[in-house]
Parts: C-alpha cells; structure tokens; sequence
C-alpha cells in the first residue's frame, strides 16, 4: 500500500484535490501489473482559513477530512512558508509517507515541495510546468522550485510539458491533462436551473452580467492598479452590465469606504457549485485567477484576464481569453465588447480523465525506480 500525504491549502487546491481522492477511492490495480493501492493522508496548511473558502469545498465535494489541519492563516511570504514547512515537516517525520502530492502554485505548494526535498520524500507535482515567465509573481517562483525538486511531473498540457523539456527536466515528466476539468464536467452535469447568488443580488434570467473575482497580490497590494480595476469595472457598470464579485476576505476591506454603483454586487465567497451556476448564466468573466479563465472557457463563456501574463496561454491562444493591463478604459472596453469566439471549444487540458491519469500514475511506482 503507498502511503501518500497530500498537501493542500488554498481553495484551487481544494477542488483539485476532491476529483484526485475520488479516483483514488476508485482505483484498482489492474491484474498481473505492479501498481500499488494508494491510501491518502490530507494535510491542510490552512492558507484559505475563512470557512466560506475552505470547509465549506471538504463538505460540498465531498473531500476525505484533513488528518492534518495547521492553522497557519495569513502573513507575510516568508513567515507563511516558513510556519506551513515546520509543520508539515512534523508530520512527515512523523508518518514516513511514500511520496508527498502538491497541487500548482501556492505557498503551500513550495513548502510542501521543499520538505519533501529536504526530508528525501519524493515530491509529485500536479499543475507541473505553467509559466507566466514574470518572476515578480509569488506564484512564478513556487511553480519553478516546486517543479525543480519534484521527481513526478504530472502536466496538464502539451505547453506545460515543453516549459520543462527547455528547463531540461525529462525525466518523470507526464502528461496527464487538468483535473478541474474533471470536476467540472461530472459537477456542470448535476447542477438544476437555479442561479442563487445571481438571484440574491437581484439579477434575473436574462440579464446581460460579469462575474468578477480579483485576488491576486499583484493587483490588490497595488493601490495604482487596485484603483484602475475598481474603475474599469465601474465603467463597464454604467454601459448597462451588471457585474457580480463575490470579494475575497482580504480585498473586502480595500473596497469598504468607496461606493460602488448600485450596478456592482458584491457578494460573499461563492462555493464551488455556486459558481459554476453564476458562470453557466454569465456574459463575460473578469478576473485574475488562473482556474477561472480555464473554468470560463469550459463554460463557454469569454473572460477578459486583468493580469500582464498569464500561465494558462491556452486560453489566450484560442481566444476565449484576453489579457488586458490594468488600465481602466481598456478593462472597461474589453468587457463591453466580448463576445464568444467562432468555431468549435478547444479541449487542450485533456478529455475529462486527469484524476484517474494521474492515480494510476502514481500507482504504478515507476518514479520510485527512477529514484
């Protein structure tokens, strides 16, 4: 039986996390092979420690409970990491897993990656190989030292596989496609009619509405940016778009003493079911997160990307996607004029089966030979 500790801390992560343990459940070694069972352990850093951005993901995907659960909350970069690796180095010493399972860019990615490197615990990167090339993102150099001392890569992209074929990493590279596609395909298909926080904010069936989330450091530790997105979303308010944002913890209290018009909704963090449901029934997207653009994509539904880069080039490439600076007048422009692009959906993140891809992966033990 392979022991495996999986770490896990920011929301992303979360739904990741739930399509992998269900195939997990799943997975049988198939007869005559050498795959192993899988048996996971959960740690949870507690990064996302706001119930609306974490338990409420474990309950409504039904994760397996953490066993594991830090606590660690907000800080500065380094004491974040720093705290989540004396933690999780704890338990490693403790439970002497097999392999330890990261998921993309966070902190508690790297710090997982970095005890595992240091504990000589093998390191298996699920989201290997994205870059934005802009190493003054936190989640650039998460992503380049995770991938650098993992010994599984496990890719969700022909893209993200060449990033590392020209860094030279070869060796345990796979790819496998990107799990949240799975989650979202089997959770789109059980979703009923209804459109709560859509509804909530008083914007009916019909309505021509943005869904809107920022939350990335680079735009909201930025008062110069904060402000010209804050200014193009209200731009794009008054050309008769509803815009719905349901706020991250940390960017509510930047928008506490302005008033927004009465066009901008903005709504508390949303769960995962709720927004699929407020994506199905949306004109635009505008964000910076990285899933949503691929979410927005799957949903057929055109996003406008307010970072300089993106990792997920994809997007961009078949034009469901536009990167738009932070200016204001380009924000509110490229949300008015978005439209769904001709042709068929591209499916560049794999066919629906990365979860299982990735479990029989791992199970196969063949990145323990190569060790």
């Amino acid at each position: 039986m392979l022991q495996l500790l999986t770490v896990v801390g920011a929301r992303p992560q979360f739904v990741k996390a739930a399509a992998v343990a269900r195939a997990i459940a799943d997975f049988v070694p198939p007869a005559g092979s050498t795959a192993e069972r899988v048996q996971e352990t959960i740690l949870h850093t507690g990064q996302h420690y706001d119930a609306r951005m974490s338990d409420v993901f474990f309950e409504e995907l039904v994760i397996p409970a953490p066993l594991h659960n830090l606590g660690i909350g907000s800080g500065t970069h380094g004491a974040q990491t720093g705290e989540m690796m004396t933690g999780i180095e704890a338990v490693v010493l403790a439970s002497k897993p097999d392999a330890i399972l990261v998921y993309g860019d966070t902190n508690s990615t790297m710090a997982g990656a970095l005890v595992g490197a240091k504990c000589h615990v093998p390191v298996i990167h699920v989201e290997a190989g994205l870059r934005s090339f802009n190493r003054s993102m936190p989640e650039e150099i998460n992503r380049v030292v995770t991938d650098h001392v993992s010994t599984l890569l496990l890719c969700p992209s022909a893209v993200s596989v060449a990033h590392l074929a020209s860094e030279g990493i070869v060796q345990g590279v796979e790819l496998v496609g990107d799990v949240m596609y799975d989650i979202l395909v089997a959770t789109m298909a059980t979703l009923g009619p209804e459109n709560p926080v859509a509804e909530s904010c008083g914007v009916h069936a019909g309505s021509d509405y943005a869904v809107v989330t920022v939350h990335r450091a680079e735009n909201t530790d930025d008062p110069i940016r904060f402000e010209a997105i804050v200014e193009g979303l209200e731009q794009a308010a008054s050309s008769r778009l509803e815009l719905i944002w349901p706020v991250h913890p940390r960017v509510r209290e930047r928008l506490s003493d302005r008033e927004l018009s009465p066009r901008v909704h903005l709504t508390e963090p949303t769960t995962y079911r709720q927004m699929l449901a407020l994506l199905r029934e949306a004109r635009v997207v505008a964000t910076d997160s990285g899933g949503l653009q691929k979410e927005a994509m799957w949903a057929g539904v055109p996003c406008v990307t307010m970072r300089d880069q993106t990792e997920w080039v994809e997007t961009v490439d078949s034009g469901w996607n536009r990167l738009v600076e932070p200016i204001a007048d380009a924000i509110s422009a490229a949300l008015t004029i978005a439209v769904r692009p001709p042709g068929t959906q591209p499916t560049p993140y794999g066919r629906g089966d990365a979860a299982q891809r990735i479990v029989a992966s791992i199970a196969s033990c063949r990145w323990r030979r190569a060790i």
